[in-house]
C-alpha cells in the first residue's frame, strides 16, 4: 500500500511539474525527425501479463522491424534527438503514465518483451511476481547495456546468454529484498547514476 501511494502521488507530480519538459521534448522530436512523439511497446507485466510501455520516440519510424535489441550509440536507427534522450534517460519519462495507470512501479524489474520473456525458465518467471519498474539494481549495473552489446559481433546471443540471465539474478535478489527503503535506496543511487 506505501509502495502504490509513493508511486500514485510522485507519478501524478511528476506529471504535472514536467509538463513543459515534455512540450518542449515533444517539439524537438517531431523536429528533429520524421515520426509520431511517442514510441509504444508490448512489455510482459506483473503476472505474466502485457502492457503497453510508452516511451519518447529516439529512433526512426519502423525501426524495432530490424531488431529489438539497440546496439550502441552509433546505431544509424537513433535520431540525433534519441541519442540525446537516451544518454539522460529522458526517453523513459512518459511511463510516469505507465505507473499512474498502475502498470509500473519507480523500482522493479525492467519490463522485458514477450520474445525474451519466452525464454525464461521456471525460476527466472518469479520476476513477474512483481510490478515492472523504471530502475532496479539490474538497470544500474546496466546502464550502459547498448555500448556493452555494441562491442560484440553478435549482439543478440550475448544478450539472452549472458546479460539477460545476469539481469534476472539481480531483479530476483531485488524481489528479495523490496521495501520502501529498497527502493528509495536504489532511486537515489539510478540519479546519481544517470547524471555521474
Amino acid at each position: 500500500m506505501v509502495k502504490r501511494l509513493f508511486d500514485l502521488l510522485f507519478s501524478v507530480l511528476g506529471l504535472i511539474i514536467l509538463s513543459p519538459l515534455f512540450i518542449i521534448l515533444s517539439i524537438i522530436i517531431v523536429v528533429d525527425s520524421k515520426g509520431g512523439v511517442f514510441y509504444f511497446q508490448q512489455r510482459v507485466g506483473k503476472n505474466n501479463t502485457d502492457f503497453g510501455l510508452i516511451k519518447f520516440r529516439t529512433m526512426v519510424e519502423k525501426s524495432d522491424k530490424a531488431g529489438l535489441l539497440t546496439i550502441g550509440e552509433e546505431d544509424n536507427r537513433i535520431t540525433k534527438a534519441g541519442k540525446w534522450l537516451r544518454k539522460y534517460k529522458l526517453d523513459e519519462l512518459p511511463q510516469l503514465y505507465n505507473i499512474l495507470k498502475d502498470e509500473m512501479s519507480f523500482v522493479g524489474p525492467r519490463p522485458e518483451v514477450r520474445k525474451y520473456v519466452d525464454l525464461y525458465n521456471y525460476g527466472q518467471l518469479k520476476v513477474l511476481s512483481v510490478k515492472p519498474g523504471l530502475t532496479d539494481y539490474a538497470s544500474m549495473k546496466y546502464i550502459n547495456e547498448s555500448e556493452i552489446l555494441a562491442t560484440f559481433g553478435d549482439p543478440e546471443k550475448v544478450y539472452i546468454e549472458k546479460i539477460m540471465p545476469e539481469k534476472l539474478v539481480l531483479n530476483l535478489q531485488y524481489i528479495k529484498e523490496k521495501g520502501f527503503f529498497t527502493d528509495i535506496k536504489i532511486l537515489y543511487k539510478t540519479i546519481l547514476k544517470v547524471f555521474a
